[in-house]
């Protein structure tokens, strides 16, 4: 059975994002790029929601033939290779715009659609971003493991991480620092 995986970042305080939205208020830093190119490595399919997917097909494809650095290049080449599955009952086909790999589940059919691709052949399912979709996700037991990465920022508002309570019991699995890096990964593995 594949592992569905949500990897995000957190500030102190417990945010997805800041006031208005903004996720660029978040406490960034290389360790950030270093872990999410790790996951994409061992990740044969994303799954998104249509605002975090729009968002990444906007900024990703012109990164891999930019000056960024090397890693952002490669999670570039990575992220336009993987097959995405986006939930969203908006999204139409022509709005995939160069990920041709993209598969859109309506809502209603989400958690069956995605309780199949988990027990299907593959490696992992990753969710980045898509705070409303995993947080659904999450209280409905599709969630295998939570992979916070907690950065040194207040942001003082905006959208907490967590929106529902959740029954499932969260076993630390994983505690990691990057040399460099103010970030703090925390891996639970999640059971109902």
């Amino acid at each position: 059975m594949r592992k569905l995986i949500v990897c995000n970042l957190m500030s102190l305080d417990g945010c997805f994002t800041g006031p208005g939205d903004d996720v660029m208020v978040m406490p960034f830093d290389d360790g950030f790029s270093e872990y999410n190119a790790e996951r994409l490595r061992a990740a044969d399919t994303m799954l998104l929601g249509r605002t975090s997917f729009e968002g990444f097909r906007d900024y990703w494809p012109p990164v891999a033939d930019s000056d960024a650095p090397p890693v952002e290049r490669e999670i570039s080449r990575l992220t336009m290779d993987i097959d995405k599955v986006v939930v969203s009952d908006t999204l139409t086909a022509d709005q995939t715009g160069a990920w041709r790999n993209t598969q859109i589940v309506p809502r209603a059919d989400a958690h069956k659609q995605i309780a199949e691709l988990k027990n299907g052949p593959g490696r992992d399912i990753l969710v980045f971003g898509s705070h409303i979709l995993w947080n659904d996700l999450l209280a409905h037991g599709l969630v295998d493991e939570l992979h916070l990465l907690i950065g040194p920022g207040i942001v003082g508002d905006g959208v907490r991480s967590f929106e529902t309570r959740s029954t499932a019991s969260f076993q630390l699995v994983e505690t990691r620092t990057w040399e460099g890096s103010s970030l703090l990964l925390t891996r639970y593995a999640i059971s109902s």
